[in-house]
């Protein structure tokens, strides 16, 4: 039986849609959609247990994965089966998970899974930018608690006009890459990067894909309509009790309000704030701390945080004494690391991040092999956030999402900043030391510094600030937070993290948590973070104002030459032999690819000692050397034949000739040495390729003047020339 489908599209313009399908596949999850745009599919299951666990939070799990059966692909490397997810699939997860969580009530503790899959590849089409509507749909489908239809789009502008969900090609020649989620009336998330934009080019790129999100958030309610929403499910609420609420309040704000007013550091306000709360604990009874511990806790955590953000609306001022639009005290390092190829550290505060820069060929750079994208990456970064930057120690699994997640907005903060033809592979690793406040906008900055000591000739140097919003909607009070704490983060209405030059945008992301926010609170919030980024970037530039002239004395030196194609095998030698050995000589790494163009070989010759690079560059021309006929060169004796001299190129070593014992003088030579010796060095004429011999031809004597009276030799006949002529009158005998 051919089960029925419930279908909705949606138009994108210039003849592109996207199709949300249901019905088909996997019914037995709570809700599934298939979403198709071309030939991409995605397939997206949700699931929630009716059980809650037994843990204080949402136990969230969004997946993405890409099958390389959706682009006919098998996947790389032994193992032939999809196994731990790629940075992009992490990457497409956390744009996801950011949206859906915070539409979750807060008290629903069901673990609950989101899958979505690529089933099918389009090579114009990019998958990740509509995972955030297949997850949303489906959810729209099961019977969650959840508040409100979201989507995600990516823009894009091409030739000064905005585009919703733009192609490959199209993105290579934009100016914007970004991803904004949002429900009907709020935008939630943003996140991507841009080439030195304003503010207010990017709050219209905002707004251009809120609207086109509208359209899908509607398309989605009209699926669900269709299909039969089901009614949301009971779950087990937290319990509240408005009593114990007030009384906690009452004790608890007037102190806190206090503690935050005193302008202590993180660690001192800590101690005061824990020993508030456990002074209101022990005024009840251990009964009631039994039965009611969880809730009391809950309450403080409610009255402490209204306390600091009335702080902050009422008189302007922070945890840490600042004013709102105030930075914490920076201080910078260069080359700090001697052995490293640029290295610097970056301070702010209580936050700490320590980069370093390794230069290398185009073999070092990092390949990515997805079933939707397969390429290499020539500049990438990498950041680690070890337990002890924030005084804990817990257990290290390998590479956490997080990480992955700030090491990769850094990373587009920085790439557009790196020259087009820049020859080096560059990779950047920040070491987070400190962190009391975005080490990914540290990140940026120490990467900035790092690049500049390493002696790269970035374009214009990158800082990065990590702002915070605070409102009030019954008043219409708010504040935007400059350089915010940890602590800000978590109390705040949005954070987000901006990066640029003196020039524009060069990164951003966002999380906000407050509904309808104006653009017109967006753009201010822009503002200030752009007057937090110039002092940032002053302090950057007082430490380090241009990048190094050069690349440090113990750093590789990058040379780049071209031979043609049919001299790529000579230069490579059977089985490696001769760049191995020219590697091993010259102490270089030899790197070559071929043009797809012209196909010939693009080298590139990488060492410390610039006599090494010297010598392959001369290797590459003997290989490559043509003289020119009737052209003199200088050459050498390297050998002596009694029919002749090889004689080596001086602009070519190694390239060798023969000079023919007839070519050494005008008077007849009995003997070579009469003429030459070994290692003389003497002009030799190149006389093109001798007809008879195929080989080349050198001449000595054809810049000798021709001594006087001189005449020319008759030709030599041939010897048996003669007796051949008298046999050929000869009657010829048969045999009998």
């Amino acid at each position: 039986m051919i089960p029925k489908t419930f279908k909705e599209v949606i138009d994108l313009g210039d003849g592109r849609e996207i199709s949300i399908e249901t019905g088909k596949l996997a019914k037995q999850a709570h809700g599934s959609v298939v979403v198709q745009s071309g030939k991409c599919m995605l397939l997206c299951t949700v699931v929630s247990n009716y059980n809650p666990s037994d843990v204080d939070f949402l136990p969230l799990t969004v997946d993405y994965r890409e099958k390389f059966a959706a682009s006919g692909r098998y996947p790389g490397g032994f193992f032939k089966r999809e196994a731990r997810p790629s940075n992009g699939e992490i990457l497409t997860m956390r744009l996801v998970d950011r949206v859906l969580r915070p539409l979750f009530p807060k008290d629903y503790h069901c673990e609950t899974q989101v899958m979505i899959q690529l089933m099918s590849h389009d090579e114009n089409v990019m998958p990740d930018a509509m995972a955030g509507l297949a997850a949303s749909a489906a959810i729209q489908l099961s019977d969650f608690p959840f508040e409100c239809a979201i989507s995600e789009v990516r823009v894009g502008r091409v030739d000064g006009s905005l585009v919703i969900n733009p192609t490959r090609a199209q993105l290579e020649i934009s100016d914007i890459d970004m991803i904004v989620g949002a429900s009907e009336d709020s935008v939630m998330m943003v996140e991507g990067e841009m080439g030195e934009i304003s503010e207010e080019e990017m709050v219209e790129a905002i707004r251009f894909a809120h609207d086109a999100i509208k359209v899908q958030c509607a398309a989605q309610i009209r699926l669900a309509e269709a299909f039969g929403k089901k009614e949301v499910r009971e779950y087990e609420q937290a319990p509240e009790n408005e009593d114990l609420a007030k009384k906690v309040y009452d004790m608890a704000y007037d102190k806190a309000y206090d503690i935050a007013s005193a302008g202590s550091s993180k660690h001192e306000r800590g101690e005061a704030f824990s020993a508030v709360k456990e002074e209101i604990m022990a005024s009840f009874s251990e009964q009631e701390r039994e039965e009611l511990g969880d809730m009391i806790s809950k309450y403080y955590k409610k009255a402490e945080k209204e306390a600091i953000r009335n702080l902050v609306l009422d008189k302007g001022l922070r945890l840490d004494g600042r004013k709102t639009d105030e930075i914490r005290p920076i201080w910078c390092e260069v080359d700090y690391l001697p052995s490293t190829h640029g290295s610097s550290i970056f301070t702010r505060g209580e936050t700490q991040a320590l980069a370093t820069v390794t230069l290398g060929t185009s073999r070092d750079s990092n390949i990515i092999d997805m079933p939707s994208y397969e390429g290499e990456e020539t500049f990438y970064l990498h950041y680690n956030f070890p337990p002890f930057c924030t005084g804990e120690a817990r257990p290290i699994r390998g590479t956490s999402r997080r990480e992955i997640g700030h090491g990769n907005l850094a990373q587009r903060a920085l790439k557009g900043m790196i020259p087009a033809d820049w020859p080096y592979t560059i990779r950047i690793v920040s070491e987070v030391l400190e962190s009391n406040g975005s080490s990914s906008m540290a990140t940026v900055c120490a990467g900035t510094m790092a690049l500049m000591d390493a002696g790269v000739s970035i374009e214009r140097p990158v800082s990065g600030i990590a702002m915070g919003l605070i409102t009030n909607p019954e008043s219409g009070k708010y504040a935007v937070l400059s350089d915010i704490l940890g602590d800000e983060d978590h109390l705040g209405d949005m954070d987000f993290k901006v990066t640029g030059t003196e020039a524009g945008i060069t990164a951003c992301q966002m999380d906000i948590k407050v509904k309808g926010l104006s653009y017109e609170i967006l753009v201010k919030a822009l503002k200030q973070a752009r007057e937090g980024r110039l002092h940032i970037l002053g302090k950057l530039t007082e430490t380090i104002p241009a990048p190094n002239p050069d690349v440090k004395p113990h750093a590789p030196k990058m040379v780049n030459a071209v031979i043609p194609n049919e001299y790529i095998g000579a230069l490579i030698g059977p089985g490696g032999k001769v760049i191995q050995e020219l590697q091993k000589e010259t102490g270089t790494t030899i790197v070559i690819n071929e043009d797809p163009v012209t196909g010939d070989g693009l080298v590139e010759i990488l060492g410390t000692d610039q006599a090494g690079i010297d010598r392959v560059l001369q290797k590459i021309d003997s290989i490559t050397f043509k003289p020119e006929e009737g052209s003199v060169y200088e050459v050498k004796v390297i050998k002596i034949l009694d029919f002749g001299a090889v004689v080596e190129y001086m602009e070519a070593p190694g390239n060798e000739v023969l000079l023919h014992i007839s070519e050494l003088d005008w008077n007849r030579t009995d003997k070579v040495t009469d003429v030459v010796q070994m290692e003389e060095v003497f002009d030799v004429k190149y006389l093109g390729v001798d007809a008879r011999t195929k080989k080349d031809k050198v001449s000595r004597k054809a810049l000798i003047p021709k001594p006087e009276g001189y005449q020319e030799r008759p030709p030599r006949r041939r010897e048996g020339g003669g007796n051949r002529d008298r046999n050929k009158n000869r009657p010829h005998r048969s045999r009998s």
